[in-house]
């Protein structure tokens, strides 16, 4: 729903203040903001453009807080203080985070699909593995895939072994990510 230009009862042009609404829903959506803030790790917090010390504390703060209406009110306190900074930079950064989940998620699902295809499949899957990594070295790709024994004591550590070496061909072929 987009807010409209309210204008006067005369016709003038002149704009009159957002409704309360407008205004509630606009204090709405920076509060879900701040929230979303508070529950990234740390590690993707670290990239966000924060410039205001006072919401750099209180976010930092709000992850302390274990008690429920505690929370509650340091969230919209932190919707407040984020009322008198531009969120702009923090949601592109958020929408940057979010393309990157994405996209290493897919590839995620992707190296477990050719490891699982290998497993299943044997030797047929490994020409679709060369393919898509043709520095991959085929007798070590045959060695973890015949040492694979889905009954076995380690066969988890076993398919590990499979998906981090796929891993370490993806990165290879693919620096940037």
């Amino acid at each position: 729903m987009a807010d409209r230009d309210v204008t006067d009862a005369n016709g003038d042009g002149e704009e009159l203040r957002p409704s309360k609404s407008a205004k509630k829903r606009e204090m709405t959506a920076l509060q879900q903001l701040g929230t979303r803030l508070v529950q990234l790790p740390p590690a993707q917090l670290e990239q966000i453009p924060i410039d205001d010390a006072r919401l750099s504390e209180a976010i930092q703060q709000a992850r302390r807080i274990s008690q429920r209406g505690g929370l509650r009110r340091q969230l919209q306190y932190i919707g407040k203080l984020m009322r008198d900074i531009d969120p702009a930079p923090i949601q592109a950064a958020l929408a940057q985070l979010d393309g990157l989940s994405r996209e290493q998620s897919a590839r995620l699902h992707q190296l477990e699909q050719l490891r699982d295809a290998l497993i299943n499949e044997g030797d047929a899957a490994l020409g679709a593995v060369l393919n898509a990594f043709p520095a991959a070295d085929r007798q070590h790709l045959r060695q973890l895939v015949r040492g694979f024994d889905p009954t076995g004591p380690r066969a988890r550590e076993q398919g590990r072994k499979l998906f981090r070496y796929l891993r370490e061909l993806q990165e290879e072929s693919d620096p940037g990510s």
